[in-house]
């Protein structure tokens, strides 16, 4: 074959190989990198999968610690726990509360409610002896209201058919009573141990009392008025109530006792024939009802109470509701009654 043929061959066979070179990659990887490759994204895809799919939670992780307790109306109420937001619907469930410790848990409360102080800072919620405001009360989300056993029947079932969770606490007719009461609350909200210590600082406090007017033979009658709108027919308590075993307890005799129910009137030809050695107004705070007002009563004059100026303003508060109080009461009942076993 001749020069000029070969040339344009050798020219082309070179810029084949030259082309065919830049195309090939410069060193293949070796089989032992490709497995690590793999090896790094199956160890990647296993750790998105272990975020991305938790293991689901057991059964009894899940569900909620329940407290199940009988109320003082007989009902079997459970209670989901911890119990952090509370609504109290009774002035006694309210001192209860603040009393042992649960007072931060109190979101709201009754109309009535006033002690202790900070407690008007709460959300008033009405009640008392006017309507509960349902919209607040959904609104607020409480965990659990805490009812008594005199609070009106037809607001606990309001309440109930609302979805709320609600407890009444018993009516107690004596300090053991309230004691008993107080541990209710504990155990609910978790302070039994504060309790404890609460109850046993109280129990003291009555036996002291106790053991002053243990040998006292002079126990001096009382009057206690819950409400002479009527002067000729006060209302005062009878037998069963707070008032009637507090004074009892303090040294005293409630002349109350004579009549057929715990809260009742007694007419004034009654009042006179029996005499009290001692007049306390209760209806002071709620009523205005002062010493004076009761000495310028048509026919009270002529009572030893009023002519030996043994007529008293009392605190109802703090023997009409069944809570810690009630031991103060009792104190300040026992010096009234004896002050000269306390001077």
């Amino acid at each position: 074959m001749s020069k000029r043929y070969l040339m344009p061959i050798a020219i082309l066979l070179i810029t084949s190989t030259v082309l065919l070179g830049a195309c090939t990659p410069a060193s293949a990887p070796t089989a032992e990198a490709q497995p690590e490759i793999v090896e790094l994204e199956d160890e990647t895809v296993a750790a998105q999968e272990a975020v991305e799919e938790p293991e689901p939670e057991t059964a009894e992780e899940a569900a909620p610690e329940t407290l199940e307790l009988e109320d003082g109306l007989g009902r079997p109420v459970s209670i989901e726990l911890p119990v952090e937001r509370i609504i109290s619907l009774a002035p006694s469930n309210t001192e209860i509360l603040f009393a042992i410790g649960a007072g931060d848990q109190v979101v709201a409360r009754d109309a009535i409610s006033n002690y202790p102080e900070k407690v008007l800072e709460i959300t008033d919620i009405g009640g008392g002896w006017g309507d509960l405001d349902t919209e607040t009360i959904l609104t607020i989300e409480p965990d659990l209201v805490l009812a008594a056993a005199l609070t009106a029947p037809e607001q606990i079932q309001t309440l109930e058919d609302l979805g709320l969770t609600v407890f009444a606490l018993a009516n107690p007719t004596d300090l053991e009573g309230m004691f008993e009461n107080l541990r209710t609350v504990a155990q609910i909200t978790g302070h039994e141990e504060e309790t404890e210590a609460l109850i046993a600082e109280l129990a003291a406090r009555v036996a002291a009392v106790e053991e002053a007017v243990a040998s006292v033979e002079d126990r001096p009658s009382i009057f206690y008025e819950l409400d002479a709108t009527d002067p000729n027919a006060p209302w005062t308590p009878g037998p069963g109530t707070f008032h009637s075993t507090l004074i009892a307890q303090a040294g005293g005799i409630n002349i109350g006792e004579v009549l057929d129910s715990a809260w009742a009137q007694i007419n004034l030809e009654e009042l006179i024939a029996q005499d009290p050695d001692i007049i306390l107004l209760g209806d002071n705070f709620y009523g205005g009802v002062t010493p004076e007002v009761v000495a310028a009563r048509a026919g009270w004059d002529g009572l030893s109470a009023v002519q030996n100026e043994q007529v008293y303003i009392f605190n109802d508060d703090i023997i009409s509701r069944p809570g810690p109080r009630l031991v103060e009461g009792l104190e300040k009942l026992a010096k009234f009654l004896h002050p000269e076993l306390f001077e």
